[in-house]
């Protein structure tokens, strides 16, 4: 199973907790504190703690979606 992360920047409060939890993940614009994303595929090691980061998103900006032929939701 192969998995993607996407993000909302219009959503993005800014909060910084997906920053703090997955640096490897995720970034901070510096121009308006909105969520970066530093690779929509990490690899699969990663997945307990995007996990963690996306349920602790204030705004629900974080979402994740499992790809390939037996997709059924992350």
């Amino acid at each position: 199973m192969s998995w993607e992360i996407h993000v909302d920047r219009a959503r993005c409060a800014g909060s910084g907790l997906c920053l703090a939890q997955v640096p490897a993940v995720f970034d901070q614009s510096e121009d308006d504190g909105k969520v970066l994303l530093n690779t929509p595929a990490p690899e699969p090691a990663l997945a307990a703690a995007v996990r963690t980061a996306a349920g602790r998103c204030p705004s629900g900006a974080i979402t994740l979606h499992e790809t390939g032929p037996d997709a059924g939701g992350v």
